[in-house]
């Protein structure tokens, strides 16, 4: 995978979050918007199929950050159809925006049902198997085609795994990425989550990754709920994904930032200075592990 543009720390856009965002200015390297909240779909039949919210999007464009899309509408694993519709929004969102990558989720939410479409509402997981990669790989190479920014694939959480799989994950993350040219963003949080719920060593883990597919990192908090640990953005980043992150991110030769995921509904309850303080650890981490080449470095740098 290329190297991706060095934007350092970013934050994922909810509304609740918006006056922390404005009041962060050069604290912040880049915020990720999840793009299908600033549009209504309407279904494959109407035209046009999409609503763009034009307040929503005139906010993002006052915005001096880097905007980041991180999709959940494609469903790139759903067996049934793929949604070029998507990718067409997409492509709209690159000329207005000429956003440095974009990303989606590694899993699908769209499913066939008795002759007809329903989303069952969460990313669920893909077998990891040849006839997956098949299906996969060219709808990549569409997208990146037809939207000429890098594109990642975020790894899955799962809640439960699918029996009898042809290869572990990290063999088929590493296979997927290195046959369609595709980035991996690689959520720590889902990996700890999946490490709890499934009982296995999540360094172990991003030690059998290759990291030079890399191009961003997400973390995140979740909970416990009835035997299981939800990835759920609900708190802080927990100790065990940071430690994650400090192994991690000085491994990651073509990483373009890495981002605190929080829902909104949330933040009141984490508190607007613990999220700060997150921030800054992040900064601080992401300082030490990628420092600035020095081509980019001011004159001055280079002479002191």
């Amino acid at each position: 995978m290329q190297a991706l543009p060095k934007l350092g720390v970013g934050l994922a856009f909810q509304a609740p979050l918006r006056t922390l965002i404005e009041q962060a200015g050069a604290d912040l390297g880049f915020i990720e918007l999840v793009p299908d909240i600033l549009w209504s779909d309407l279904g494959p039949e109407a035209v046009p199929r999409y609503i763009d919210d034009h307040d929503g999007l005139a906010f993002m464009q006052r915005m001096a950050h880097p905007l980041i899309p991180h999709s959940i509408g494609l469903s790139i694993g759903s067996a049934h159809q793929f949604n070029r519709d998507h990718i067409a929004q997409m492509r709209q969102w690159w000329e207005r925006f000429q956003f440095p990558w974009h990303s989606d989720h590694l899993a699908y939410h769209l499913a066939e049902h008795q002759g007809s479409e329903m989303n069952v509402g969460i990313t669920l997981p893909l077998p990891r198997d040849h006839a997956t990669l098949e299906l996969l790989i060219p709808r990549v190479a569409e997208v990146m085609r037809r939207i000429p920014a890098p594109f990642l694939l975020e790894n899955n959480v799962y809640y439960f795994d699918i029996p009898e799989a042809e290869m572990d994950e990290a063999e088929f993350l590493n296979t997927l990425c290195a046959e369609s040219g595709c980035g991996l963003l690689l959520d720590l949080h889902n990996v700890y989550t999946n490490s709890r719920n499934h009982g296995f060593d999540a360094q172990a883990f991003l030690a059998q990754l290759d990291l030079e597919h890399v191009g961003e990192l997400h973390v995140a908090g979740g909970m416990e709920l009835d035997g299981f640990y939800l990835d759920a953005h609900s708190g802080p980043v927990p100790p065990p994904v940071w430690d994650l992150l400090e192994w991690t991110l000085p491994r990651c030769p073509n990483v373009g930032g890495v981002v605190f995921e929080l829902f909104g509904s949330w933040f009141d309850v984490v508190g607007e200075q613990r999220v700060r303080r997150d921030l800054e650890r992040l900064r601080e981490i992401w300082a030490r592990a990628q420092p600035v080449p020095e081509a980019t470095l001011p004159q001055t740098a280079l002479l002191a």
